[in-house]
């Protein structure tokens, strides 16, 4: 059969988690359903190896950085709609016909599913953060965060060939205007964000550099920003609790400080091992 998808999957030292990922996605497909393509980037383990079964294609590169591994799996896609994901998302048969089938709406250029957090290992403050993070978050949610993006044809020439980016999902996201990107709640992507605030601040000061990058290259994600009444109209709905959002500010502040202190300084990407 003819894929109905192709999916690319970067994967830098991903020995960890690419084999249970790829076990979810082409769990229950049909055979040839997806066109999927794992990129081994700069890879020092097992990831090429953990990756290899049928119906999936391996590239491996000495060349490090997320961008290019994703211009070359999409170099090497058979068809559209294309599936951008991240190798330690996990993200279902079901979840990627109904990311397919949202491209199919008239004016939809672009979408994403709706993240599913797996908060376990992580510790009590992380907990609360990411809580408070993701009530704050999810009214304005769009294609960034969530571990996995898809581009129709239309909207893949809005996108490619992507540059050199820290952000690739702030970069596809800043291309579209809301009309055109849909947020697909019937599709989901499991996601395990950082299990420690440490890990956490650091995803967080790459995420801000990232978007400060986007900006100098024209494509500010114009995120809308923390004001301190959302946060105290969540406690004052009982949506978190106080603890909740102090730890929050406490985790944010530190943010703000961390980020001023390695502007100018290079950031790349590159894996949490707290989340493995």
């Amino acid at each position: 059969m003819n894929p109905i998808a192709s999916i690319v999957i970067p994967a830098h030292n991903e020995e960890a988690v690419i084999g249970s990922g790829l076990d979810r996605l082409l769990g229950g497909a049909d055979p040839g359903e997806f066109d999927v393509i794992v990129v081994a980037n700069a890879c020092a383990d097992a990831t090429a190896a953990r990756a290899a079964r049928p119906g999936v294609r391996v590239l491996v590169t000495p060349v490090g950085g997320k961008a290019h591994a994703l211009r070359l799996g999409d170099a090497a896609c058979r068809t559209f709609p294309r599936v951008y994901a991240d190798a330690d998302v996990g993200l279902d048969p079901a979840s990627v016909r109904a990311l397919v089938a949202a491209l199919a709406r008239p004016g939809a250029l672009a979408c994403a599913p709706r993240p599913v957090w797996d908060l376990s290992g992580a510790t009590w403050v992380a907990r609360r953060v990411h809580r408070v993070h993701d009530a704050l978050v999810s009214p304005q949610r769009a294609l960034a965060g969530v571990g996995v993006y898809v581009l129709g044809e239309d909207g893949h020439k809005r996108v490619f060939p992507l540059p050199d980016v820290l952000s690739d999902d702030g970069w596809v996201q800043a291309s579209f205007a809301p009309d055109e990107r849909v947020v697909v709640a019937e599709a989901t992507s499991v996601v395990r964000p950082a299990r420690t605030v440490r890990a956490h601040l650091r995803r967080r000061v790459r995420v801000r550099l990232g978007n400060r990058q986007l900006a100098e290259l024209g494509r500010p994600v114009n995120a809308v920003p923390l004001r301190l009444g959302d946060l105290a109209a969540l406690v004052r709905a009982r949506a978190v609790s106080v603890l909740d959002a102090a730890c929050y500010l406490a985790v944010f502040l530190a943010d703000r400080v961390l980020t001023r202190v390695r502007r100018g300084r290079p950031a790349d990407w590159g894996t949490d091992a707290s989340s493995r």
